[in-house]
């Protein structure tokens, strides 16, 4: 019997179209300078000889990236998340060698993985779950993964890598990406593990990692549903839920992961659970409260009382809004009321600018329709999606053209 075909020759379709192509993906998702501080547009000023001089690196061997700039970012009030930031000369070359990658993994992928794939996002994942509810799959196991990104081992990433690519540069290449170090604190630390977030090629390489789950879930006959490292599986009924979480851990753990039993747990639709933003229940499809939260915080920031109320205060309030409403004012949210609720507490936090006081006689001062005909100032509930027609009405906005400062 013949062994598994491979594939051999991919460092010879790093040319110079795709190291453009590479870069015009790395422009349009933008993003800071690395360690070596040079930008988006530094790089670009002298575009044609970095990327002859990086392509000839990738195919010779010659190529060794920079040190990861450490940056953190808010996780919860509580905790932050580590991000390592490559340079732009190695989000470039990552680019490239994902692009090349990416063809021959995604065959493979499991039709209910979700994250960081062409044509999938999360309503797409959150649709498939609510299928699997109305198909009678009511109980939930809601899985939370222990420090994922940081902690997958490299012999297990370049093992799934390795499975299906021959090429032993582009393996290396691999290799000197997730060993590249991480400058912190001006202090050069290695990594060992993990491969880091906010690195180009690094959602491909979990998506390979955790592919292995998917299959071996559904393999048993399991109803997994997963974006990134954020997965649930739908089961009929408890005992099949319990079943699927030692399966869970048992292939984990063969991957050198573990599960965040604090955070994992068992419950019901009925109930009610959280799912990429979303608080999922036979009641509602709305946001949960930590997102609620993170999106009051934003506004506060935007709309403290000492600052006056201006065009740039409802410029920058409409970019919050637009953002939040498009993601969770979609067909199948149920978020109309809230929506009211928080619109109402947005224009009470714009007359306390304007006025520098709170008061319920400001209402009659300040009315609702001046905030959207005068101000342009968007509402979230007039991005939800009609119950009847299912279309959404978003009224166009001229954008706080005529507010004067508030005196």
């Amino acid at each position: 019997m013949k062994g598994k075909q491979k594939v051999h020759s991919l460092t010879g379709r790093i040319t110079i179209d795709a190291m453009f192509k590479a870069f015009l993906a790395v422009k349009r998702n933008r993003g800071v300078a690395g360690i070596d501080k040079v930008t988006i547009i530094m790089y670009e000023a002298n575009l044609e000889e970095n990327l002859i001089s990086l392509m000839k690196g990738l195919k010779t061997g010659s190529y060794q990236p920079y040190p990861l700039k450490r940056t953190y970012i808010p996780k919860s009030e509580t905790e932050v998340r580590p991000l390592g930031i490559p340079s732009v000369r190695d989000r470039v070359a990552q680019e490239v060698v994902r692009s090349l990658l990416n063809p021959i993994f995604e065959r493979l992928f499991h039709d209910m993985s979700f994250g960081f794939r062409a044509g999938r996002n999360c309503h797409k994942a959150i649709n498939a779950v609510l299928a699997l509810h109305r198909q009678g799959y009511n109980v939930i196991l809601d899985a939370d993964l222990k420090g994922f990104f940081d902690n997958i081992p490299h012999h297990v990433i370049m093992e799934g890598v390795a499975s299906e690519v021959a090429d032993g540069n582009i393996l290396r290449l691999v290799k000197k990406f997730l060993s590249s170090g991480v400058m912190e604190d001006n202090v050069l630390r290695p990594t060992t593990c993990g491969t880091p977030q906010g690195g180009v090629i690094s959602p491909l390489l979990a998506n390979i990692v955790l592919n292995h789950l998917d299959w071996q879930l559904d393999k048993h006959g399991y109803h997994i549903v997963r974006y990134a490292d954020d997965f649930v599986v739908a089961c009929s009924n408890f005992k099949e839920a319990n079943e699927a979480l030692n399966l869970a851990q048992y292939v984990l753990s063969s991957l050198g992961l573990k599960l965040n039993l604090d955070k994992t747990t068992i419950t019901t639709y009925g109930k009610g659970y959280s799912f990429l933003g979303f608080k999922l229940s036979s009641r509602s499809r709305n946001m949960r409260p930590k997102s609620v939260k993170k999106f009051k915080d934003k506004i506060r920031e935007t709309t403290v009382r000492k600052y006056n109320l201006d065009a740039k205060v409802i410029v920058k309030l409409n970019q919050i809004i637009r953002g939040t409403a498009n993601y969770f004012a979609t067909d199948f949210s149920t978020c109309r009321w809230l929506f009211q609720k928080l619109d109402s507490w947005i224009r009470m936090r714009l007359r306390c600018m304007k006025y520098k006081q709170k008061s319920q006689n400001d209402n009659k001062r300040l009315r609702v329709k001046t905030f959207s005909r005068k101000f342009g100032l968007l509402s979230l509930e007039e991005f939800c999606f009609d119950p009847h027609t299912k279309e959404r009405k978003v009224i166009p906005r001229l954008g706080a053209l005529s507010i004067g400062v508030a005196r």
